[in-house]
């Protein structure tokens, strides 16, 4: 039924997934097995005469290491870890403290006022930093205690705060997008302009799902009573703590989206915006500076760690035929384009449960955007609707990274059922959004036709 260079292909990704579960580093799994499978077909193809596709000597190793230094020198790249800097500044830049303090003092005399607060506050965040773990964590410490003491429900306020420190992976600058550009040769600039509108209007589905489910079932989320009348004071006051926010989230793509600055240049701007507010707000110093570069290095490393064990992975899958393989299987599925699609997108969801989005984007979507794109599709709004598919995977257990963060921070009463409980409407939500962005291919291109028309 198969070939052998096809069994070979199946026993590699079986081996991938297996070790998964080991709780072994990605990056050396991904390393290990694409060493042991490319030795052992070269000796299966030399003394047994094995058919292994094109990896039949040990060139291949040389292979890597030019694909290594390729992918280490890749200026596109370099963005990776000027937004992890800004990011992290950014949350220790007392920005976040001040938008929350002066939107829960307009929102939260509303019922899910609280909630509407922080999914605002996740979008603005999201437009500036582009790190989920940074944003969960902030966003669970300034607004879980509050949400509590107003005897929201526990699950709701998890819910909330998980699903509105994801935004950051989707809307613009997204370290996600940045990778899966590099990975099919795309330019990033092209993806953060067609993540926008699709990245926002998820944000604004969240809130509408909070004012919906507040006036329904009161008990989900209760106003707060103690807070003064409003006065234009302080709707000014909230207007002008959205500035520093704002004015970074300008920097840094209005550069990228008017064409004065690549992805790269306008990261650099970003890092440097972020810390410009850390000090305007006094909160820059030499513990803080060297507290976020040592974390912005691991991060990187983490990071290109695995980087570097995917690429190999892929030279071998490649070598082995794997990509014609994955492709003619998909190809194979008697269902129209769409469904082929529909398939993929199937796949990664279900795969988010058990694989985190770096390793998805780095192992399947090489080997599914070719096959989208010979069927016809535009791989900008393929991405981007990749991407909002694999969103899920932060919030679908047992590997919901956010569901993680959110664990570490919280309050004992909340328990992690609460938090299963709380992420389940905003899965449903996230995989509404997926479908609008499939039968609604505008969401994602009108922007770019826009720029560049």
């Amino acid at each position: 039924m198969f070939e052998t260079n096809e069994l070979i292909v199946i026993a590699m990704l079986g081996s991938f997934i297996l070790l998964i579960f080991s709780g072994y580093p990605v990056a050396w799994i991904l390393a290990g097995i694409s060493v042991l499978f490319s030795a052992g077909s070269i000796l299966a193809y030399q003394y047994f005469d094995v058919d292994t596709y094109f990896l039949t000597d040990w060139r291949i190793f040389g292979v890597m290491v030019q694909r290594i230094y390729t992918q280490m020198t890749n200026w596109v790249l370099v963005a990776l870890p000027m937004f992890i800097f800004m990011g992290l500044m950014l949350e220790r830049s007392g920005v976040a403290e001040k938008l929350m303090k002066n939107f829960v003092e307009l929102f939260g005399r509303f019922r899910g006022g609280l909630g509407v607060a922080v999914i605002t506050i996740g979008i603005l965040l999201a437009a500036s930093t582009g790190i989920v773990g940074a944003s969960v964590v902030l966003l669970a410490m300034l607004s879980i205690p509050t949400m509590l003491e107003q005897k929201y429900s526990p699950a709701f306020a998890s819910g909330i705060v998980a699903s509105a420190g994801t935004l950051g992976i989707l809307i613009p600058p997204s370290i996600m997008l940045i990778i899966m550009a590099d990975q099919l040769s795309l330019p990033v600039g092209d993806l953060f302009m067609g993540a926008l509108i699709p990245g926002v209007m998820l944000g604004l589905m969240y809130i509408a799902y909070v004012v919906i489910a507040a006036m329904l079932v009161p008990s989900l989320a209760r106003p707060k009573t103690d807070l003064p009348p409003i006065s234009f004071k302080m709707v000014l006051s909230t207007l002008w703590a959205v500035v520093p926010s704002l004015g970074l989230i300008l920097a840094v793509l209005g550069s990228i989206f008017l064409g004065i600055a690549t992805p790269t240049e306008a990261a650099g701007v970003g890092a440097l915006g972020a810390t410009i507010l850390a000090a305007m707000n006094g909160r820059l110093n030499k513990e803080v500076l060297k507290d976020v570069s040592i974390k912005t290095s691991i991060t990187t490393a983490f990071v290109f760690g695995i980087f570097l064990g995917a690429t190999a992975f892929a030279v071998v899958m490649r070598s082995l035929g794997g990509d014609e393989f994955i492709g003619g299987l998909l190809k194979s599925i008697p269902l129209s384009p769409e469904g082929i699609v529909i398939v993929i997108l199937l796949i990664t969801f279900v795969a988010g449960f058990f694989l985190d989005w770096l390793e998805i984007s780095l192992i399947l979507l090489p080997l599914v955007g070719p096959v989208v794109s010979a069927l016809g599709f535009d791989l900008t709004w393929f991405v981007v609707l990749f991407a909002l598919a694999l969103q899920t995977s932060f919030l679908t257990p047992p590997v919901g990274f956010s569901l993680f963060y959110l664990k570490g921070v919280v309050p004992p009463s909340i328990k992690t059922t609460d938090i299963y409980k709380g992420v389940v409407p905003f899965i449903l939500i996230q995989l509404l959004a997926v479908a609008l962005v499939f039968y609604w291919k505008d969401l994602v291109l009108w922007l770019p036709a826009v720029r560049y028309g």
